[in-house]
């Protein structure tokens, strides 16, 4: 028989001769990992928190108004964009609330903070505007329904604005970029309602 064959300990090879260079492989290797396997969603800023606080209530007032306006309008064509709203308003806040639940931070900003002062209430809806629409009748109904979405999507592009020119969380941008196109198209159609 041969001589015995000498073995050392487990992983012996990383201990034995090139020991160093295969730890610092294997350190490369696991830091490699780490980096490019868990790399981290890109940071969000204030910017996106607020677009996406303010959104949810002002999807929130415009829901207010096109669940109304699903059910009680006449023309048919403010029936049809109602319910077409409240189906994006739908997915988009769950998209929302997502990101802000990821970010641990809530869905309506403090009050007493101030952080959107000045921010989209030039249309908000006011005490008493769900009443004076329910209460009215016809087309009157109807010109007060496309009206009070009029200023709901107003108050969502410049919140859409905000968001476009101050997001740093790219997929806040690109939602926001979506819903700015699909909301222009939405608001030519409520102008046309309000003319005709």
């Amino acid at each position: 028989m041969g001589a015995p064959v000498r073995r050392g300990p487990v992983g012996g090879g990383l201990a034995g001769k090139g020991g160093p260079v295969r730890r610092a492989a294997l350190a490369f290797l696991l830091l490699t990992l780490l980096v490019t396997g868990c790399a981290a969603d890109p940071a969000h800023n204030e910017t996106d928190v607020m677009f996406l606080q303010m959104g949810l209530a002002q999807i929130a007032e415009g829901d207010q108004v096109a669940v109304v306006a699903e059910q009680s309008a006449v023309n048919p064509g403010v029936r049809t964009l109602a319910a077409e709203l409240r189906g994006q308003w739908q997915s988009e806040s769950a998209t929302m609330r997502g990101w802000l639940t990821d970010w641990d931070q809530p869905e309506t900003a403090a009050k007493a903070t101030g952080l959107h002062a000045g921010h989209g209430d030039l249309h908000a809806l006011q005490p008493g505007d769900i009443d004076g629409l329910r209460a009215a009748k016809g087309s009157d109904f109807d010109r007060i329904a496309v009206a009070l979405l009029l200023g709901n999507l107003h108050n969502t592009m410049e919140t859409l604005r905000m968001a476009t020119a101050g997001s740093a969380y790219p997929k806040v941008k690109s939602l926001a970029e979506t819903m700015t196109a699909t909301r222009q198209g939405q608001i030519q159609r409520l102008l046309a309602l309000a003319a005709g």
